[in-house]
């Protein structure tokens, strides 16, 4: 097993290692001329984004002081964003790179037949009809266009090494294929490094136009979806019960107290009859965020605000934090039920509980209820849906996929859940996923936008 864990890092660590290399290669190497500062330069930004996302993450699971984690986490985790799509832009880049030296080939093809029929004709390219009647016969001396005295010629002299003539230039290939003249530090680079650095700056600012527009999307808060689920044994009364649903809010070293109340106002402007806190509200102890979280003890609804646990909690004290979000005025369901008025809300902890002696109870939660009556179960993970169809449940309320987050992101998401985000039937029961109002690592997301849901009930009998 060891074996294992070892060729698995180390395969890991070699991916890493050649993806940068590669990075490096299409955005330093390629795009100069020579070894020189600029290659260093470019080295020391990708080791060095590199060592803030390791001291960023390994801060935060270690427990390191706050502030430090608050230092790290921002260049830190905007990194690991950036990092991934600089690499899928410059892989891109490989799909441009040869259309482009093929149209910058052809243009110069163009240009040198261009001149090659002047040359044959006696004809500047760019010379009219007019001028060419014009030239002046092989043979015949030029005419004066000047009274000045003609100035005596010099007599012949060997040239000095010194004169321009005599010094031997370098010419480089220019953009269009063509000589640029001698060596000069205003001498255009050859065809091969000009299309790099064309290739290279594009796919730099694609990516950090990228990550800036995600990261803009999570600090500018959640956006209200709004989703009408039926249920077959809900009782008319209840047609139209409004239930906010929020998960991953992930309050840590990034988003902080200001995120939270955004949140908070968005949920109250909704006016829910009910609030549903879904799981990973935060990474960190009570005593770094517990200011953080305050802002959640303003939630208003008709019928309270109810949180159960998700995976991060079980990083961060899931204990500590069940008796911080009841002291806010939230009610934890640990694998535990209460009876509303038209239907029954369970919930069950989350499966990274299983460690701690704490994982989720089906049994405990929804063993002995009424079966007449429709049931909504909140449970972290979508994962846990077979469980609740095994149990009878109408509804199951569920985040932690983020929507993958991070493009493409969702791919490997719906690898791991039976569902990344939005409503779908298994058998008789109901599993909606939010994509979540914040985000975990890099404060941003691409293709996959914050969301705080609210799930109308609709009764069947209406």
């Amino acid at each position: 097993m060891v074996v294992v864990f070892v060729l698995a890092a180390l395969l890991v660590v070699g991916v890493l290692v050649t993806a940068n290399w590669y990075v490096w290669r299409r955005l330093f190497r390629d795009t100069t001329r020579a070894p020189g500062p600029v290659r260093r330069i470019g080295a020391a930004v990708i080791a060095g984004g590199w060592v803030l996302t390791v001291g960023a993450l390994v801060a935060e699971r270690a427990g390191a002081p706050f502030w430090l984690q608050r230092v790290l986490a921002w260049p830190g985790f905007l990194w690991l964003a950036l990092s991934l799509y600089l690499l899928l832009a410059v892989v891109a880049g490989e799909i441009v790179r040869p259309l482009l030296r093929r149209y910058l080939e052809r243009r110069a093809a163009a240009r040198q037949a261009r001149a090659t029929t002047g040359a044959e004709t006696g004809v500047e390219p760019s010379a009219s009809p007019a001028a060419a009647d014009e030239r002046i016969p092989a043979g015949t001396a030029p005419p004066q266009t000047s009274d000045a005295p003609d100035t005596p010629k010099a007599p012949d002299t060997p040239e000095s090494p010194d004169t321009p003539s005599s010094r031997t230039t370098d010419t480089t290939e220019g953009a269009d294929g063509s000589d640029a003249g001698a060596a000069s530090p205003l001498a255009r680079p050859s065809r091969r490094l000009f299309v790099s650095r064309v290739v290279a700056g594009a796919a730099a600012a694609a990516a950090v136009g990228t990550v800036g527009h995600g990261t803009y999307g999570v600090l500018s808060g959640p956006k209200v979806k709004r989703v009408t689920v039926p249920l077959a044994r809900l009782p008319r009364a209840a047609h139209g019960f409004r239930i906010a649903v929020v998960s991953d809010i992930h309050l840590g070293p990034v988003l902080g107290r200001g995120f939270a109340q955004q949140v908070v106002d968005t949920i109250n402007s909704t006016q829910p009859d009910l609030v549903a806190v879904v799981g990973d509200l935060v990474d960190g102890s009570v005593k770094d965020l517990g200011p953080a979280a305050a802002p959640l003890s303003q939630l208003k609804a008709r019928h309270g605000a109810y949180f159960v646990t998700g995976n991060h909690e079980y990083f961060s004290g899931a204990e500590q934090w069940v008796a911080e979000v009841r002291r806010l005025g939230l009610l934890p369901l640990e694998n535990a039920r209460t009876e509303l008025p038209h239907f029954d809300l369970a919930g069950v902890n989350d499966v990274a509980g299983e460690d701690e002696g704490q994982g989720p109870d089906y049994a405990r939660a929804l063993g002995d209820r009424d079966r007449s009556r429709a049931c909504v179960l909140l449970a972290h993970q979508p994962v846990q849906i077979h469980d609740a169809v095994d149990h009878g449940v109408d509804l199951q309320l569920s985040g932690h996929t983020h929507g993958g987050q991070l493009w493409p992101g969702n791919l490997i998401a719906g690898a791991a859940n039976p569902t990344v985000a939005g409503l779908e039937r298994y058998g008789d029961t109901q599993l909606y996923v939010s994509r979540g109002a914040g985000a975990w690592g890099p404060p941003t997301r691409v293709g996959a936008p914050s969301d705080i849901t609210v799930i109308e009930l609709a009764s069947r009998k209406a």
